[in-house]
């Protein structure tokens, strides 16, 4: 088998297919839900909604991910709470300011940007890789959690620690010739842009959407969001 064939194969046409797939998909879901349309409000105003949609972001991007004890989930389940607020804090920095990821984003829109030292980015993508295990240990043993998990979520799981774990293995140059584990990091790359529109995955568009309406319409309200 030719590595070095798969991995300009891998670096092409296979990763142009799967962002061309992603793009659609989630245009299409976009789409979807924008025809869905919305109630007109016929509440009389009581206060601002850009003050609330402004509260609302603080609390949801700032606020509940680093100061828990707000927030009654976290007394509930603290690993999950934890846990998962360290993986989707990781995920973001390595994939926008990753050295290497900064150089793709240049590729595909001519923009680039200062990345985080390397060492940072490494501890970071470690932290990550850490977290997905302990998510996983998690759903495995809880008992409420192990039955809601269906095969949908297990894919979910499964296409974002090979990424990770495939692209930690390819930056210490552990185990594979540097080819292999390139080319397979690409290819999981892709499987996971494929799959991303067809999955819950593509929350991380919508959250932006939900977290702007339920903020404005609390804002009217003059309530906390």
């Amino acid at each position: 088998m030719d590595w070095t064939e798969i991995l300009r194969f891998s670096r092409g046409p296979l990763f142009h297919f799967s962002l061309v797939i992603f793009i659609a998909g989630m245009i299409y879901r976009l789409v979807r839900i924008i025809f869905l349309g919305w109630e007109k409000d016929r509440v009389k105003s009581q206060g601002s909604k850009l003050s609330g949609v402004i509260i609302g972001y603080l609390k949801g991007l700032i606020i509940l991910p680093f100061i828990p004890w707000v927030r009654r989930t976290f007394k509930n389940n603290a690993l999950t709470f934890i846990a998962g607020a360290i993986f989707h804090l990781s995920l973001f920095l390595v994939l926008i300011f990753g050295a290497a990821h900064i150089l793709v984003w240049q590729s595909l829109f001519g923009v680039s940007w200062a990345p985080l030292p390397t060492p940072v980015v490494d501890w970071v993508a470690a932290a990550g890789i850490v977290s997905l295990i302990i998510l996983l240990i998690n759903r495995l043993t809880h008992p409420v959690l192990r039955l809601l998990t269906k095969l949908p979520a297990w894919i979910n799981w499964t296409l974002v620690f090979l990424p990770f774990t495939t692209g930690y293995i390819m930056y210490h140059h552990l185990w594979f010739p540097y080819e292999v584990i390139f080319s397979l990091h690409l290819i999981f790359v892709c499987l996971l842009l494929i799959w991303i529109p067809f999955s819950r995955m593509s929350h991380f568009l919508f959250y932006f959407f939900s977290r702007t309406i339920h903020g404005a319409r609390a804002g009217k309200r003059a309530v906390t969001p």
